[in-house]
């Protein structure tokens, strides 16, 4: 039995895609820990693996706005990662010395430097498209100055403290290139250029768990189901929630709708085939829909994907906009502008992907595609080749 230690931020797209790992090491008699705040706690727990309590700077802070990921954004988000990192580092200095470090890829970053101050070897999580010369967010759905003062100055902080840390040069560290392995958290298939990845990418598909803390769901009625919801961090959008409402009185649909923080107080008389919720189980939900109203974010998507429901894809961010531009392209839903949804528009596409059956057929591939990469089993079985090569 080996000791596995999970770090990952308090975000529900960067947790949730690790959970069926933790529990199929778990299963398979290793002790797993897994740092994560109150919010995350219940759902590591169900997974068996033992919950080692942290604060997030970003908790109860209702003055910071989530950041986009490019252009000055960028150097905000960095510097909220960058003061969210001192944190973890500083509560963690006297966490136990595991056999193996999982982290998530793209924001972990005090799981990378715990993995090398214990000189362990690490696997990074990676729920997200990911990047090489052939194809990068970076080049194709991002802008920035690099040579920008801010983004200079945010660069100079980051080096001086990793060489403190001692975990190498920046680009490097941000690259990730002391990871063992990246398991990629969605098929070869749905990433761009996905044939030009090496093997130090390893794409397993998603890793679901149960999440029994959701509880279930089912239909209320005969009408067949659209699930709508912008996800957790860039859902703030009352007008959006207005329009469906409003819109939806004359549909043939049951409307599940997500709205986050939203006031409903502030969406007006909601029809009968109107449900309005702040969270939803939604797993359980998709199981039953016919159609999936979304921001496209990664973790959304490929559990849209799972249950082969065709999306309507509304993305709010650069990176949603890259997954949604892939929704489309591979025939497996369409893309509405986020300023430019009307009722109209909207209707009209949720009735197109449901019954469309080209559609069909592409999420049918896709969801073969996904078997194929192995999923939670193959994910388990990476971790356990790289807990054996560390011990060579």
């Amino acid at each position: 039995m080996a000791t596995v230690a999970f770090f990952a931020p308090a975000a529900a797209g960067h947790v949730n895609p690790t959970l069926g790992l933790a529990a199929e090491l778990v299963r398979r008699g290793h002790r797993v820990t897994y740092a994560t705040t109150t919010a995350y706690a219940e759902r590591v727990a169900e997974t068996g693996a033992e919950v080692v309590p942290v604060t997030s700077t970003w908790e109860g802070r209702d003055d910071i706005e989530t950041p986009q990921m490019h252009g000055r954004e960028l150097v905000r988000a960095m510097n909220l990662l960058f003061t969210e990192t001192r944190s973890m580092l500083a509560q963690l200095s006297d966490a136990e010395r595991p056999d193996l470090v999982v982290h998530d890829g793209p924001m972990g970053w005090w799981g990378r430097i715990l993995a090398g101050r214990w000189q362990v070897p690490s696997v990074e999580t990676w729920p997200n498209l990911v990047s090489n010369e052939h194809w990068s967010m970076a080049r194709n759905y991002t802008t920035f100055n690099p040579l920008s003062p801010g983004f200079l100055m945010m660069a100079i902080r980051l080096s001086r403290f990793l060489k403190k840390q001692d975990a190498g040069g920046m680009e490097a560290f941000m690259r990730g290139d002391s990871a063992t392995l990246r398991l990629v958290t969605l098929p070869r298939a749905f990433q761009y250029a996905g044939d030009t990845f090496t093997d130090r990418y390893e794409f397993v598909g998603p890793l679901f768990a149960e999440r029994g803390y959701q509880g279930d769901w089912e239909p209320s009625g005969d009408l067949p189901v659209v699930l709508v919801s912008l996800g957790t961090a860039y859902n703030d959008r009352p007008e959006f929630y207005r329009t469906v409402v409003r819109s939806a009185v004359d549909q043939p649909w049951q409307v599940v709708l997500a709205i986050g923080g939203v006031d409903p107080a502030a969406l007006g008389t909601v029809p009968p085939n109107v449900a309005v919720h702040r969270q939803v189980p939604q797993l359980a939900v998709l199981r039953h829909a016919r159609a999936f109203v979304t921001h496209a974010g990664m973790g959304g998507t490929m559990e849209g994907l799972h249950f082969e429901v065709p999306m309507v894809a509304i993305p709010q961010m650069a990176e949603q906009r890259a997954n949604a531009d892939r929704i489309a392209g591979l025939g497996l839903g369409r893309v509405l502008s986020p300023d430019g949804v009307t009722a109209d528009s909207l209707w009209n596409a949720v009735g197109e992907v449901a019954f469309d059956p080209h559609v069909r057929e592409r999420l049918t591939w896709m969801r073969e595609e996904m078997t194929a990469a192995g999923g939670v089993p193959a994910a388990a079985g990476a971790v356990e080749r790289a807990l054996a090569a560390g011990k060579a």
